[in-house]
């Protein structure tokens, strides 16, 4: 099944090719079903301390956590949201936007997850087991959903089916639509970790990094907001590394000194010059009393500027210091924002153009303890998404930005 192709790539078949060959039955490539569609839950507050509208789409008991920060939680025309729950009809999730309602990707031959909203159309990627799937969706909204609910229908295509192993990562789509990156810390037709892309149209797949490679690792896998053909992985000495996936070499874009902090890189906007820049979360001072600034680098240059400094000083215990540091990061695509959180669910914002600091809001998580709040953003830069402790268990929360705040942010 698999053919050599060139230095660090190895091709392999779509999924019905690929067992057709091999003699098996193929499943079907398309099936149409119906999601259970479930009673709203939101709640709204105005957050106290700097007045930024929160909707928490989920308020169950159970441990409802938003898609991480480098996947597509919103769909392209900002009618869903996707979210995952431990509760006993969950699993990957979706929040109509339109009514409140809750939708459960449950398909009629399993589970749904590692899953990402499409750059394009009502889609959603998602993996059931090894298959990789497209869903489009369809809507009928309901004018009273406590009287009679929504219906959501899918279509659902098989794009391919991925080598045994088991991926490790969410699927993660660039920027034109053509490619899906997913990673597995042990792929068995690799011997070890590595990295493979799939064609959304044809299926094709190839490995664009493998075992044997400098600093593999199965984590962080995310394409480039701005060129469809940069993908980027957290390495193990060191942190930041892109690949071009037309040569499957690995660039080690930001050099770290020992025992730096480099952590939760995210991809952002184009510099003037036209340079690719990730946004990151770092410092020089060790754990458990790190500094952890943001920052963003020039993938092409190095070249690395402080968008939101954090703060250490020596009497400064764990739970202090990280109150004024910060260990996620995520830049808007319309290059006007980062959101960073930090470890007792603060969520601040530094202008793009300015770095000039907001806070958004506040105290959604306990020190010690609970979810992280993984801040990512929406389409259009309105509005960021995180996981809340705020009503007691976790939650999936949505803060709006004060318009008042995009008025005065100079683009």
């Amino acid at each position: 099944m698999f053919a050599q192709e060139g230095i660090g790539h190895r091709a392999w078949l779509p999924a019905l090719v690929a067992v057709l060959l091999s003699g098996g039955a193929a499943e079907p490539e398309t099936r149409t079903y119906a999601l259970e569609v479930l009673p709203p839950e939101h709640r709204t507050m105005t957050d106290p301390e700097t007045g930024a509208e929160l909707t928490f789409l989920t308020t169950s008991d159970g441990q409802d956590t938003n898609l991480y920060f480098h996947e597509r939680s919103w769909l392209a025309d900002g009618s869903m949201i996707l979210l995952y729950s431990d509760r006993e009809k969950g699993g990957l999730m979706g929040y109509l936007v339109a009514t409140g309602e809750l939708i459960r990707f449950q398909s009629p031959v399993g589970a749904l997850g590692r899953a990402t909203a499409a750059l394009q159309g009502r889609r959603v990627f998602a993996m059931r087991g090894d298959d990789v799937l497209e869903l489009s969706l369809s809507y009928a909204i309901s004018e009273d959903p406590h009287q009679e609910p929504s219906t959501v229908t899918v279509d659902e295509r098989t794009i391919a089916t991925l080598p045994e192993g088991g991926s490790s990562t969410a699927l993660n789509e660039n920027c034109d639509g053509t490619w899906l990156a997913v990673s597995s810390s042990h792929y068995a037709h690799l011997d070890g970790p590595g990295i493979i892309v799939v064609n959304v149209a044809t299926g094709e797949g190839r490995d664009v990094c493998r075992a044997g490679e400098p600093n593999v690792r199965d984590s962080h896998v995310q394409w480039s907001h701005t060129d469809p053909h940069l993908l980027s992985f957290a390495g193990v000495a060191q942190r930041l590394w892109v690949i071009d996936v037309r040569d499957g070499r690995p660039r080690n874009v930001y050099v770290q000194r020992p025992g730096e902090l480099v952590t939760h890189e995210h991809w952002w906007v184009r510099t003037p010059a036209g340079d690719e820049q990730i946004v990151f979360c770092g410092g020089l001072h060790p754990k458990p009393t790190e500094d952890s600034h943001v920052k963003v680098v020039n993938v092409r240059t190095g070249e690395v500027r402080i968008l939101g400094a954090g703060s250490w000083w020596p009497e400064g215990t764990p739970a202090e210091i990280s109150k004024r540091n910060y260990w996620h990061c995520a830049g808007s695509d319309d290059g006007h924002w980062v959101a960073a959180d930090n470890w007792h669910g603060d969520i601040t914002l530094f202008e793009g153009k300015t770095t000039r600091a907001r806070t958004l809001t506040t105290k959604h998580r306990t020190y010690g303890g609970g979810a992280h709040p993984h801040v990512g953003w929406d389409r259009r830069g309105e509005q960021v998404v995180f996981t809340s402790h705020k009503l007691g268990s976790p939650d999936v929360c949505i803060a709006t930005i004060p318009q008042a705040w995009q008025d005065d942010n100079p683009s």
